[in-house]
């Protein structure tokens, strides 16, 4: 229990919440609460030890012995690397505090995996979603002993998102157990506002719903900031501009009969969308319509003989620039020299990417996201065989149409939606109940609707990379000011740092990265705490 915090609820021994009358229930976020209510279909609920507060007040003068890391965002990165700070305060038996602060609350799930949908799909195999670094089938074994998981599980399995939330939660709960009683971790549900420097005791004070708290280290693990609608639209409940804010899908799958929907994007999150409200709603009919028309490619599994040596010329120069026309060639020659195992050379490639990235001169990186990007994202995000199953039974009964074009704007008329579009050179009226942004995350940070961003960014206490991409850090994930100068104390983790490595918004990248962020923050304040060691 964090002492001298108004408001906090201790949740100890609360591992099986349905159905269970809980004391200090009511000082959970609402979020919770609705967690609590369907714990028993969905296997969804706070976890045992791990202290949950929406409420700020007096700090702990003990905090003054510990450092102090505040992580802003609580979904997969956030988590991570609450576990791996967690992991380094155990083995060096470190005084620790840790604030995971969620906006919504929806800790260890985050926007990915808080879905209340069985039938959204994790995209890779369970073998390869390991939250640990160093122990690469614990999901696996994790899931072989799990409630969650009736029937059993293997490193082929694709797990519902929802369980690897649970899952995340999980081993949060028992890095927090491990790390005890050097560490203390604390959940909590507000929006960060503003981030300011300090002079004494602490470095940075953040300004929550709630009030201020002082940290240490402040490491913005905000996740993908969703795309804006790139037209005009009504502001009404049928055009839901995030489809992934609590409750926001469910005013459509909650209605009753066939309803028409258009999605705007057409990549997994549009697959998410059209699994879900068709499921929901038998008979809707879905239009899909972005500017390739292309859907993700299907997952080929973790088949024998997957994962066989990998090598290109590119790869193997050093740091060298390295020209997007060569790279291109390269992997075109070695897809050609197999064509039934391209899978194979996507996948090969892929842990090379941050350096090639880093490699490209900036005019090709950029000729890379103008040209290239969206065939490089539905070869490389894949959709699990069953989903994939499932679009094409939607696609052949007509329920479900993908266009190529663009949406030009929106109109609401005598209660309806009418879309108007450019499909493949040609006009085209869509008549709609609901219009979706399905678009993803966005490909210009500085237009985030995120008062956190923004006040960063309009104080110098950060800068977007020169793409846009999201926020400018050293090779460490230290955020850079607008002068240039490294933060004494602000951090960036995951797709923040997508300018900087571009694959950066998967759980094996994010778990390195975690791994590393977490050394490096400990290092760096045994250092300060004991100078000339050899920390």
């Amino acid at each position: 229990m964090a002492a001298g915090f108004a408001g906090t609820a201790g949740l100890a021994g609360t591992a099986g919440l349905a159905g269970t009358a809980v004391p200090g229930l009511a000082f959970l976020p609402g979020s919770y609460l609705r967690f609590a209510a369907i714990a028993g279909n969905i296997s969804i609920n706070p976890i045992e030890i791990l202290d949950y507060t929406d409420r700020m007040g007096r700090q702990d003068p003990q905090e003054d012995r510990e450092l102090t890391v505040a992580i802003v965002g609580g979904g997969a990165s956030g988590t991570l690397l609450a576990v791996s700070l967690l992991g380094q305060s155990a083995r060096n038996q470190l005084p620790l505090r840790v604030w995971l602060i969620d906006e919504h609350g929806r800790h260890g799930r985050g926007l990915a995996y808080a879905t209340l949908y069985p039938e959204h799909l994790m995209n890779a195999t369970a073998g390869r979603m390991s939250a640990l670094p160093n122990e690469p089938q614990h999901l696996v074994a994790w899931a072989s002993t799990s409630e969650a998981v009736p029937g059993g599980v293997s490193r082929a399995t694709f797990l519902p998102r929802q369980v690897y939330g649970r899952y995340l939660l999980e081993t949060l709960a028992a890095a927090q157990r491990a790390a005890l009683p050097d560490a203390r971790l604390t959940l909590m549900t507000s929006a960060v506002t503003a981030v300011r420097p300090r002079s004494r005791r602490r470095s940075a004070r953040l300004h929550t719903d709630y009030g201020s708290l002082d940290a240490d280290v402040v490491v913005l693990a905000t996740g993908n900031v969703p795309a804006a609608l790139p037209f005009d639209a009504p502001d009404i409940d049928a055009v839901v501009t995030d489809p992934w804010r609590p409750e926001a899908l469910d005013q459509v799958t909650r209605g009753s009969g066939a309803c028409r929907v258009v999605i705007v994007g057409t990549g997994l999150t549009m697959v998410d969308l059209a699994t879900a409200i068709t499921r929901a709603r038998p008979g809707s009919i879905v239009h899909a319509v972005s500017r390739h028309g292309l859907l993700p490619r299907v997952h080929p599994g973790d088949a024998e003989g997957r994962g066989k040596a990998f090598w290109l010329p590119a790869v193997s120069q050093g740091a060298a620039p390295v020209r997007l026309t060569d790279l291109l060639w390269q992997v075109r020659q070695e897809i050609s020299a197999r064509p039934d195992s391209w899978h194979e050379v996507i996948e090969g490639l892929r842990p090379y990417v941050p350096r090639l990235w880093s490699q490209l001169p900036d005019a090709d990186r950029r000729a890379f996201l103008r040209h290239i990007a969206r065939y490089w994202e539905v070869h490389r995000h894949l959709m699990p065989p069953a989903t994939a199953a499932r679009i094409s039974a939607l696609r052949q009964t007509g329920q479900l149409v993908v266009h190529q074009g663009n949406v030009l704007a929106a109109c609401s008329r005598t209660g309806r939606l009418t879309i108007l579009a450019d499909t493949a050179g040609h006009p085209a009226e869509l008549d709609a109940d609901w219009l979706i942004n399905g678009s993803g995350g966005t490909t210009d940070i500085t237009a985030a609707a995120s008062p956190l961003l923004q006040d960063l960014f309009s104080t110098g206490m950060a800068r977007p990379d020169p793409l846009r991409l999201g926020i400018d850090t050293d090779p460490a994930g230290t955020v850079l000011g607008a002068d240039g100068r490294p933060s004494r104390f602000l951090h960036a983790l995951g797709p923040p740092l997508r300018g900087l490595w571009y694959e950066t918004t998967a759980i094996p990248e994010i778990r390195s990265q975690a791994a590393a962020l977490a050394e490096h923050i400990t290092k760096i304040h045994m250092a300060r705490r004991y100078p000339g060691s050899a920390a």
